[in-house]
């Protein structure tokens, strides 16, 4: 497996993976009507390129396929974090997110899936707040996760 800064040509194969991850591995926390609120059939192409080469983008390759890939702004904002349902357990998520993490300094946040605050708490992230999101009219539910910070909070 290598991991690689992310590009543009890498769009198709990423915005494949993440459909599919969703509607597989977030099945199991999340209705039918939240998985295609948050990953839908045809999401714009060009806004999520965009949004990639706005951050900190990498993928991880494994015989030229994309297994993984996530992105990081210089605030330590980790956006988002994917892993193909093939090849979760084998440490990809982790590669990728110490990657990830090695670009800021400081305090890192992210908003993590009911299905992926287990993976963020082994990687020392703790849950500051449960939340509800609105996407398309629809309600998922999700944790505010830091890592790095000074002030106690209780675990959600």
């Amino acid at each position: 497996m290598e991991i690689r800064r992310y590009r543009t040509s890498d769009i198709d194969e990423v915005i494949k993976l993440f459909y599919n991850t969703i509607h597989t591995v977030n099945a199991s926390d999340y209705t039918s009507e939240q998985l295609d609120a948050w990953a839908p059939e045809n999401p714009d192409l060009a806004a999520w390129d965009a949004s990639l080469k706005r951050h900190y983008a990498v993928v991880a390759v494994d015989n030229e396929k994309i297994i993984g890939f996530g992105d990081i702004d210089a605030g330590g904002y980790l956006d988002r974090l994917y892993v193909h349902a093939e090849y979760i357990g084998r440490g990809i998520g982790t590669a990728i997110c110490r990657e990830l993490e090695g670009f800021v300094r400081g305090k890192l946040i992210t908003h993590a899936s009911v299905t992926a605050k287990p993976f963020f708490e082994k990687m020392g992230y703790v849950a500051v707040k449960k939340q509800q999101i609105e996407r398309k009219g629809v309600f998922l539910t999700n944790f505010v996760m830091e890592k790095g910070a000074k002030t106690e909070y209780s675990r959600l």
